[in-house]
């Protein structure tokens, strides 16, 4: 199963497309010259790539290759994520967009220096830093681990084109520049999982072939009400859960706060997340129709060559070059594929980092740098993350079992920052100290079941799979690597006591870490004295501790 000359011709064009893209933004227009084009995109982007932009975001490779898998190893149990997108879209363009919009923001972390202070807005920008600079190595490593895995391509090949490809386009081009790749990324994606969906069905045979296959071997579940959040799916912690990590992800995330921003409009900004919504269930439903149909065909047919497949992740990729050999060209066309969602999350993660970097830690100690100054430094931000992506894809080479964990700090991090905005917007009276408080005991919370549920899982880790007709479930490593976020491994013994918190299903670590900063928070800030605040409120109607809100988040709740 190798690439045919057409396959790298497909795959080269997507990497060169990128770099013009950026190239592009990086002679026309204002040429990328004030920060306000170079983070911004000047404010005058559409709806339309603002919310292709959003969805390719954090649509990575983790997402292609782990969607599919957990739908081969489990079931669609997973499909019932797709109930929390209403709400978990809904809010955001209802509460968080008007209020950051109408503040003018570059960085959402300005908003907590504005409603508490700067002590707390430099611990929420530590904390995002923190979470992107690991997530972002592993992101550009772990597709490039399966892909040389199937095909026998350098590795460190691919994890050096990818890195300086986004680098040079980020840097070059700007927000610009990242939200139109993202576009062509995000119709790729689309075009690539399509072909594998049809190809496969007309190899099994047709879609009710498909859906018979899987119905007799158990693999359309039901809905489970079982309100036990130690089981790892249900109706409730997809739903419910569910709700907390779309807000984590698209209501205060700095990578899509900053396309919101980048918008014509506030009208323009909601339209965006509006929009958001059926392109989710889109790709929800494309990703667990691909696992089906691969199920559907590995019980019609023999797999050739099982030594390839260590892992389930690495059956996704396989599966691809097994039903797409015939056709010259699909197989790069899934490949880029692939890369385009690695390349549509890195790039956000360069150039958001880049921004909070520069609004928060760099522009309020150096009040007099100059407009020109402040955009060069930014691009050298921007490439500077771009290096640093490669150097921790290489750490991440090295440091083997402990990706899982750097996958899970990512999917947990999210939480305590969730709870901190969550304070700021919807409890007028918490102060400073609460929020400090409840932040620093939701990261521990976070840290401790997500090391914890880690560290059991690798006592427990089972043989690789070889019988890829009817796997395991399987706690190996190597799998999570590709999705944690997506498909945590199911607790193969029994907890008890506090431990019995390290099996608490991934769906509600959002959540959990969440309510944690919010309830240490308000009572903290009870106890050390009430800031008697309303955040909606203008300046003159509210107290000193929070005299740096605007009188336009008044204008909020109209």
């Amino acid at each position: 199963m190798r690439f045919t000359t057409v396959d790298y011709i497909i795959f080269a064009l997507l990497l060169i497309l990128s770099s013009a893209i950026g190239l592009y933004y990086a002679l026309s227009g204002g040429k990328q010259r004030t920060t306000q084009e170079f983070l911004l995109a000047n404010r005058n982007m559409g709806f339309i790539p603002v919310s292709l932009s959003l969805l390719a975001t954090f649509q990575s490779a983790v997402a292609i290759l782990g969607v599919p898998s957990e739908i081969y190893r489990f079931g669609t149990e997973y499909w019932f994520l797709g109930c929390s997108y209403f709400l978990g879209l809904l809010i955001p363009a209802y509460i968080f967009i008007p209020v950051f919009y109408r503040l003018r923001l570059t960085s959402t972390y300005e908003y907590l220096e504005l409603r508490f202070s700067k002590a707390v807005r430099l611990c929420g920008t530590i904390t995002f830093i923190f979470q992107m600079v690991i997530y972002m190595g592993v992101v550009l490593y772990a597709p490039a681990l399966a892909f040389n895995a199937v095909t026998g391509i350098s590795l460190w090949g691919v994890v050096l084109t990818m890195g300086l490809v986004c680098t040079l386009y980020t840097t070059l081009g700007g927000l610009k520049a990242v939200i139109w790749t993202d576009v062509i990324q995000t119709l790729v994606m689309f075009a690539g999982q399509l072909a594998v969906i049809i190809v496969g069905t007309a190899k099994v045979g047709s879609i009710q072939e498909v859906w018979n296959i899987t119905m007799s071997h158990n693999k359309i579940s039901g809905i489970n009400f079982n309100p036990d959040p130690f089981v790892r799916h249900s109706i409730w912690s997809l739903g419910i859960g569910g709700i907390f990590l779309m807000l984590s992800l698209y209501g205060v995330n700095q990578a899509q706060v900053q396309r919101y921003l980048s918008s014509r409009t506030e009208k323009e900004a909601i339209l965006s997340c509006y929009a958001v919504f059926p392109c989710q269930q889109l790709v929800l439903a494309m990703g667990c129709l691909t696992g089906l149909v691969m199920f559907a065909y590995y019980q019609k047919n023999e797999i050739q060559n099982p030594e390839m497949i260590a892992v389930p992740d690495q059956l996704v990729l396989y599966f691809v070059m097994d039903i797409l050999k015939d056709f010259p060209g699909l197989p790069g066309l899934f490949v880029a594929c692939l890369f385009s969602g690695a390349l549509s999350t890195i790039s956000s993660a360069f150039n958001s980092l880049a921004t909070v970097t520069m609004e928060d830690l760099i522009k309020p100690y150096f009040p007099s740098l100059t407009e020109s100054k402040a955009t060069l430094l930014s691009k050298c931000l921007a490439m500077m993350y771009g290096l640093l992506c490669l150097g921790m894809a290489y750490i991440s080479s090295l440091m083997g079992s402990v990706l899982q964990a750097a996958l899970s700090i990512f999917g947990i991090v999210g939480g305590p920052l969730l709870g901190i905005f969550s304070l700021g917007f919807f409890f007028p009276f918490t102060n400073t100290i609460g929020a400090i408080s409840g932040l620093v005991a939701g990261l521990l919370m976070a840290f401790w079941i997500g090391i914890g549920s880690f560290v059991d899982r690798m006592a427990d880790s089972p043989a690789p799979m070889l019988n890829v007709t009817s796997p395991p479930d399987l706690g190996n490593v190597t799998t999570t690597v590709m999705t944690t976020l997506l498909t945590s491994a199911v607790a193969t013994k029994s907890l008890s006591g506090l431990k019995k918190f390290h099996a608490l299903s991934y769906m509600w670590y959002s959540a959990h870490n969440s309510t944690t900063v919010v309830i240490v928070g308000i009572l903290v800030s009870l106890l050390t004295g009430q800031c008697p605040v309303n955040p909606f409120l203008p300046r003159h109607q509210s107290s000193p501790c929070c005299q740096g809100i605007e009188t336009v988040l008044f204008t909020t709740r109209r």
